[in-house]
């Protein structure tokens, strides 16, 4: 399943509960039917089929995400630097691959 980027996700989060309280004190048409369109946008980002789903899945991305942005935090210096050379090192061969399959 695709995921939302942690930032898009806490975006909607935070829009879905402005819109909610903006229901609870006008209740409007606009409002809900903005509100119906982000909850549809929540549940397609998320996979689920209602908004409390929605949120329980959001909230539950964005916690695994907060997670492995510290433990990457935490990661020695080395460790990133490696990663970053395999990546360039993948970089590199892959724009090789690429201009000898157009050359050919």
């Amino acid at each position: 399943m695709l995921m939302a980027h942690p930032v898009i996700l806490r975006g909607l989060v935070d829009r879905y509960h402005e819109l909610l309280a903006q229901d609870s004190a006008q209740g409007s048409h606009e409002t809900r039917r903005q509100l119906e369109d982000l909850t549809y946008t929540l549940c397609v980002s998320t996979g689920t089929r209602t908004a409390d789903q929605a949120l329980a899945a959001a909230e539950e991305q964005l916690t695994a995400a907060l997670r492995e942005t510290a433990l990457s935090d935490a990661a020695p210096r080395g460790t990133a630097l490696r990663e970053t050379a395999v990546h360039d090192t993948a970089v590199r061969d892959g724009r090789q691959v690429g201009a000898q399959l157009a050359a050919s």
